[in-house]
């Protein structure tokens, strides 16, 4: 829906403000995830480690014209066309605006709120009753001061029902939430200990929850759970209260009876006087109380029981944010390094033992200290040590100074470190073995570098990248764009074999504007890094929705099978406007939408809501052959004539882009919107282009140097015979390191002390050999395979394939190394 900025000032109540209309459907708190800027309001947050107040240039230069800010800068008095809305709190304004929203909208909407079990709650009821009505909902976990009005936001005219969940963390912020989310029906989920430090009790903190739901019709809790039920009669809601309970016969939801299978859940319940049952794909404790709030949700949206029992028989689990990873020696690694608060400690070591039961392997922990609990260290890592021994944890390895202060409490092989640096450079990671780990730790404490020390590969063998000379070819192709063309540069296999996660920050400290991958996981390892550009996944999964949507991933779509999936994913879990690019075949015939098929696409598009087109795009052929130009400029020609009909069929404009590395190159007249930087930013120019410097070398060492008699063999297969005495070097790397065994019986050289040496022999899985005869050379001598002056291009030419292949076939197990001046 949109808002005319005249009306967003007067919902703020801005008084004589002389505005420029525009019409708003954006909300945008976050700079990095502007996506159509002509209809975007950013709100410039200041908070203790940013403010949002330095992006306003940028988001300016980028087409936003329309600010909510709480402060004045003097270089915004030259930006013409905006409007500055002045207000002493942006977080309180966005909170307004969406209270607004919500009032006009008169459905039944579900406001959840609770210490654990809201996310799990809302998706069971999305997935309950989206046959009933049209759902809007919370999009993942966005629940807190911002995520709540960011949520709402989304509802429109199509929605019957709203299902929002509430977050707070100390006193008085629900007062703010309530107001946006306005529920007509509550839903209290279990009270628990996290973020509990800023509440004096887990009373005060049930009271605080409860204020959500002063305005409501009715209110579902657990009515055997003595801190909610003295909650709820403090606050009069017990007044309105449809509740359960397993004790109480009279409740309005009475729990007669739970039995558990080995793969399912019956629970047996009275309402209204009547008996009845329904089955639950789980067996936990948390996923029974989260299907009894469902339940009893249902049955006061007079939803008959008999299809509430054939829906809960259907229940799909949430996905969890936990990793399995194959370590070293034997182990099995389990990477929950998201969070550390007590509960979710318990959810990993339930999800540890099922994992446990596949193999006999010894039960290890690394657990950081718990933050925000609430609860004095002593009582809180006593009860960590309880749980330690009812689930059959063996070792624990602390790293915290509170879990460090509090060691004496564990009663197993135990281990605690200050810091996860001291951990590490202890060793003693290295002695695992045969293991089943756990990995359990708040954020701050990067277990990350644990994860990638526990898998690390090591070989001496080295690629070293010049982020300098990455730095340089970026700029060099900037400046051939005109103004206002934004550049994508590609990252994709591990950026060319120089490693993604660099080469993605240096972009990203220079201002690129979109990075791009081949695949999800590729993405999903910048984000976690901390690379915040949008990212473009150009092969993506069709089942991989959940990734893209939970790290701000945007797909291309390039047929049908992969567009309905998509479009049916967003609708399923609430999402709309979810950006993605538009691939159409233009003559190369991979991938692509094909022209005749864009009249069924636009119909597609303009028949759904979750999925919003940003660019539409397609790939080169042949762009740095001249003998096929004519191919080319026809390719041109009708990506520009594709790209307006899908623009006039969808009724709102979109980015273009078709020109690649060479396309940059030769063809400038198409640069449009956007343009892609490949193989030219790692310093290959597919025309012949000069001025580019290179970035990758790739270097080994000397291993052995042997006085070999003419007429002996060296190497596999005894494919050379060598026609004199030779000296032979025997050389760090081989096929499993990415050197083509095509490179072998002298196809391929290397520099050694700026002297040229032929492969000698058949290249090997882990060695190679070369001949050093005239060479000055000693054993440990530097080898070039690839560099400044060994050109990688040459290189390809030699054995009859690209530079790409050469640079892309670099083994994970090679080492980068990186410089810059």
């Amino acid at each position: 829906m949109k808002y005319l900025i005249s009306k967003i000032v007067s919902i703020l109540g801005l008084k004589n403000y002389d505005w420029i209309e525009a019409e708003i459907s954006i909300l945008l708190t976050d700079s990095r995830q502007l996506s159509n800027p002509s209809e975007t309001l950013f709100f410039a947050f200041e908070t203790k480690n940013n403010d949002g107040h330095r992006y306003i240039a940028d988001l300016y230069a980028a087409g936003v014209r329309n600010f909510v800010v709480s402060k004045m800068m003097p270089e915004w008095k030259n930006f013409s066309g905006c409007n500055f809305l002045f207000v002493k709190s942006p977080l309180r304004a966005l909170q307004k605006i969406a209270a607004y929203h919500r009032r006009r909208f008169d459905i039944p909407v579900i406001g959840i709120t609770g210490s654990n079990g809201k996310t799990i709650v809302k998706e069971w009821l999305y997935q309950l009753l989206q046959e009933d009505f049209n759902i809007v909902r919370s999009p993942r976990s966005y629940n807190s001061q911002i995520g709540v009005p960011l949520s709402v936001w989304q509802l429109d005219d199509n929605a019957t029902l709203g299902i929002f969940e509430a977050g707070i963390s100390m006193p008085d912020e629900m007062d703010h939430l309530e107001p946006i989310i306005h529920p007509t029906i509550g839903i209290l989920t279990k009270i628990g200990e996290a973020h509990q430090e800023n509440f004096t009790s887990l009373q005060q903190k049930c009271l605080e929850k409860m204020r959500l739901f002063l305005n409501c019709n009715v209110v579902i809790y657990d009515e055997d759970n003595p801190i909610i039920r003295e909650a709820a009669d403090q606050m009069l809601i017990s007044q309105k209260a449809f509740t359960w309970s397993r004790k109480q016969t009279d409740a309005p939801l009475y729990i007669s009876k739970i039995e558990k299978g080995p793969c399912s859940t019956f629970i047996y319940y009275s309402f209204l006087s009547l008996d009845y049952s329904i089955e639950i794909p789980f067996t936990d404790e948390a996923s029974i109380e989260n299907a009894i709030h469902c339940l009893a949700t249902m049955l006061f949206l007079n939803v008959a029981p008999s299809v509430i029992s054939e829906r809960m028989k259907k229940l799909e689990p949430v996905a969890m944010r936990l990793e399995v990873l194959q370590g070293k020696n034997n182990c099995i690694l389990i990477n929950d390094a998201y969070n550390s608060d007590i509960n979710s400690v318990k959810i990993a070591l339930d999800f540890m033992n099922q994992r446990s039961a596949e193999k006999s392997l010894r039960k290890t922990i690394i657990l950081s200290d718990i933050l925000q609990s609430g609860i004095l260290p002593k009582t809180l890592y006593h009860r960590v040590s309880d749980m330690m021994i009812e689930n059959g944890i063996e070792k624990i390895i602390g790293i915290g100074h509170d879990i460090s202060q509090n060691s004496d409490v564990f009663a197993i092989e135990k281990y605690f470190f200050p810091s996860t640096e001291s951990f590490i450079q202890s060793g003693i990671w290295r002695k695992f073995d045969s293991e089943i780990i756990l990995l359990k730790g708040a954020r701050k404490y990067h277990f990350e570098q644990i994860i990638a020390l526990i898998q690390e590969r090591i070989h001496e063998t080295v690629l070293e990248v010049d982020l300098d000379a990455v730095v340089h070819n970026y700029n060099f192709y900037k400046s051939k764009l005109q103004p206002g063309v934004k550049m994508i540069c590609m990252v994709k296999a591990n950026a060319y074999g120089a490693g993604a996660v660099e080469i993605a920050k240096t972009l990203q400290y220079h201002r690129c504007d979109y990075l791009a991958v081949a695949v999800t996981e590729e993405g999903i390892a910048l984000r976690s890094e901390g690379i915040s550009l949008p990212i473009i996944i150009l092969n993506p999964e069709v089942n991989g929705f959940e990734e893209l949507f939970s790290n701000r991933l945007e797909p291309e779509v390039y047929n049908f099978r992969i567009l309905d999936a998509f479009i049916k994913e967003a609708d399923r879990r609430g999402i709309t406007d979810y950006p993605v690019h538009l691939k159409i075949d233009t003559g190369m015939h991979r991938l692509g939408f094909l022209p005749d098929q864009i009249p069924s696409l636009i119909e597609r598009l303009r028949s759904q809501k979750g999925l919003k087109a940003i660019s539409v795009f397609s790939h080169l052929a042949a762009s740095e052959s001249w003998a096929f130009d004519e191919f080319t400029e026809k390719q041109i020609e009708t990506l520009r004539s594709s790209a307006s009909q899908i623009e006039k069929g969808i009724g709102y404009s979109i980015y273009k882009h078709i020109l690649n590395s060479a396309g940059i190159e030769r063809f400038p007249e198409a640069q449009w919107d956007m343009v892609r930087l490949g193989i030219g930013l790692y310093g290959v120019s597919a025309s012949g282009l000069k001025g580019l410097k290179n970035v990758s070398t790739l270097k080994t060492t000397i291993l052995q140097i042997k006085d070999i008699p003419g007429r002996e063999t060296v190497g596999y297969g005894r494919k050379e015979s060598l026609d004199r005495d030779a000296r032979i070097a025997t050389i760090r790397i081989g096929y499993a390191d990415g050197l083509d065994r095509k490179f072998g019986n002298r196809v391929g050289k290397v520099l050694i002390n700026g002297q040229i040496a032929p492969i000698v022999g058949n290249v090997c899985m882990d060695l190679c050999m070369v001949d050093v005869t005239d060479i000055d050379a000693k054993e440990g001598d530097e080898v070039i395979l690839f560099g400044n002056d060994l050109s990688v291009i040459d290189l390809a030419e030699s054995i009859g394939t690209i530079p790409y292949e050469v640079l892309t076939s670099v083994s994970p197990r090679v080492k980068r190394v990186y410089i810059t001046e």
